[in-house]
């Protein structure tokens, strides 16, 4: 996933089980989103990733407690454009 995830990218929380080193909580919410801020290319110490995701909250958290979001797709939108009426002029 570390390729495909990128800075500014939109991830779901879906893990938010006691941190897998430690045993203590994490504030991480699961259901919540997060915007990724950085991507290091380290091994997790768990060995389920290739990549830490720094969302925000604490330092940095194993990419398998989150899954990417689709990016919003842009819809082309026709705008109705106001021209000012022309009056015919009678002489």
């Amino acid at each position: 996933m570390s390729d495909t995830v990128g800075p500014g990218d939109l991830v779901l929380c879906v893990n938010a089980a006691p941190n897998h080193v430690t045993g203590q909580p994490v504030p991480l919410v699961a259901g919540e989103t997060y915007r990724v801020l950085d991507v290091m290319d380290f091994a997790c110490p768990c060995g389920r990733s290739d990549a830490l995701l720094d969302v925000g909250v604490d330092f940095a958290w194993c990419q398998t407690r989150f899954r990417l979001l689709p990016k919003p797709r842009s819809e082309p939108r026709t705008r109705k454009v106001s021209a000012p009426k022309e009056k015919e002029r009678v002489r």
